[in-house]
């Protein structure tokens, strides 16, 4: 992915959140897709956390969380939302070489 398109996504990633907030929280097409955060043997922690951080727009104790529910368990949801979202999520994470898959719910 080029530079200016992940600088985009990151600019852009704030603004679709509001938006989703501001429609009903009871649709179901709002969740109807989650990503999912692979475990490998490349990564460190922090590399990780890091990652997370500047995807999903947590805290450093939510990516902590996260990583290591990847590390124990192999895999974890990272988010859950609209495809745009997810497209969006997963490829910021996927900038470091991070295994991700998107799943329907």
């Amino acid at each position: 992915m080029n530079s200016t398109l992940a600088q985009h996504i990151r600019t852009a990633l704030p603004e679709i959140e509001i938006h989703k907030s501001e429609q009903n929280s009871g649709t179901e097409l709002l969740d109807a897709y989650r990503v999912v955060l692979f475990n490998d043997e490349v990564h460190t922690f922090d590399q990780v956390i890091t990652q997370l951080m500047k995807a999903i727009r947590c805290s450093r104790h939510k990516a902590e969380k996260h990583t290591w529910e990847v590390h124990t368990r192999g895999r974890s949801i990272v988010f859950a939302g609209d495809m745009l979202l997810c497209l969006q999520i997963s490829s910021i994470l996927e900038e470091i070489a991070l295994k991700t898959e998107i799943q329907t719910t």
